[in-house]
Formats: C-alpha cells, sequence, structure tokens
C-alpha cells in the first residue's frame, strides 16, 4: 500500500476510512491515488497504520482510554480532530467536518460489514447531508450514494442496480432498467427497487419527485 497518497487537486474526494469490514486493497489503493485529505476515525487507526497508509486526520471521540497522541510522531504531520458529541457517529462528525472545510466530496470505504446496526446507519445517515457534501459509500460488492431528482449515467447490459428508499418516495420513472418504474412508490420495509439490473448498453435514467432515493452499483 502506498505510504502516501498522490494530490491532484482540491475538486477530487476526500477519503474517510471508518472501522467496518476491510475492502479489497486494490480499491483502497484507488481511492488513496487521488484523495486531498485522508481521514480515519479513531477506533480504525491501528489497522490503517498497519497498511502504511499516510493519515491527515485522526477523528474521534477518543474514548475507553484511546490516546491520539501516540500516533502525532508515527503520522507528522497529523491534524487530531477531538469530537466528543455522542448525539452523532464518528462518521457523521467526519462528514461535519468536511462540510466545515468546505470540500465538496467524499468517499467512504470500511463503513461497512462487520455490525448490521452499523451499516444501516452510515448508509441512510448520507441523506441528511443531501445539499452540503457528495457522499459514495464504496466496498468489495457494491457502491452507494444518493441520488438527485434526475440522474443519467451510461452503464453496460446486465449491471446490478438496487433503487433503497430511505423513507417514502414518489413519482418515481425510469428508462433502460429491465424492471421499469412508471410514477411509482417505494417505501422502506415495504416495497423497495433491489435487484433490478439495466436493460441494454446506454444511458439509465431515473427521476423521483419525492424523498430520498438511494442507488446501489453492484458488481459481486
Amino acid at each position: 500500500m502506498s505510504s502516501h497518497h498522490i494530490v491532484r487537486d482540491d475538486q477530487e474526494p476526500a477519503l474517510i476510512i471508518a472501522n467496518g469490514a476491510s475492502c479489497n486493497p486494490e480499491l483502497l489503493g484507488q481511492l488513496l491515488e487521488w484523495s486531498p485529505l485522508v481521514i480515519v476515525l479513531d477506533s480504525a487507526m491501528d489497522r490503517v497504520l498497519e497498511l502504511g497508509i499516510k493519515v491527515d486526520v485522526l477523528l474521534g471521540d477518543f474514548d475507553r482510554g484511546f490516546d491520539p497522541n501516540y500516533y502525532k510522531e508515527k503520522q507528522y504531520p497529523l491534524e487530531i480532530v477531538h469530537t466528543p458529541d455522542q448525539n452523532k457517529t464518528d462518521l457523521e462528525k467526519a462528514f461535519d467536518y468536511l462540510v466545515e472545510r468546505k470540500i465538496p466530496a467524499v468517499n467512504v470505504v470500511w463503513a461497512t460489514g462487520k455490525r448490521a446496526d452499523h451499516t444501516i446507519t452510515n448508509i441512510t445517515n448520507i441523506t441528511r447531508y443531501r445539499d452540503l457534501i457528495k457522499i459514495v459509500v464504496l466496498d468489495d460488492h457494491s457502491k452507494v450514494f444518493l441520488l438527485p431528482k434526475k440522474f443519467e449515467k451510461w452503464y453496460p447490459a446486465n449491471t446490478p442496480l438496487s433503487l433503497i428508499p430511505i423513507g417514502h418516495v414518489t413519482g418515481i420513472h425510469s428508462e433502460n432498467l429491465f424492471y421499469p418504474l412508471v410514477n411509482d412508490t417505494l417505501t422502506i420495509g415495504y416495497r423497495t427497487g433491489s435487484s433490478n439490473h439495466v436493460k441494454k448498453d446506454g444511458l439509465v435514467v431515473i427521476e423521483h419527485d419525492q424523498g430520498d432515493l438511494l442507488l446501489m452499483e453492484c458488481w459481486d
């Protein structure tokens, strides 16, 4: 693993490394290559150091006797951000930190797997940041992000796509999906748009009127 990342410009997404299941080193390396800023949540710091990754920001509530100063020499220069607020997860506090720095986008890894409660919370909470920062959550099997009211992207035929409503989403229309949606409504826990796929090579269009709709690109 690279000892440091290459910086292209401030428009490239930052990278947050949480403390869920590890992803493939190749995926992590690709994300690190162009990330101008790498933030690690305190609970993952030792795992990250073992991979030889250069960390820019160590962030967390530093509970359970965690000593952030221990890492200063190992990762100089290292910004230490203490976020003791127990009403938010450390991942949410990392998003808040990036919003305050006016960074427009972030990729997140190690945020899924392990505990189901953490996975569900990490994925659904990105809706709270719709107008503040673009968030993409990645692991070895999928890429998840919040859709705008109209989304267009080219995909190869048979690419698995799942639409995940956060709450109640209305007025959903799609083009070039095998199971089309025409003025449909999806509601978490009742009806979702999981396990759909692209009908043919070309542009996929997904629109919705109201609500928060996640798209999961799957490749497993």
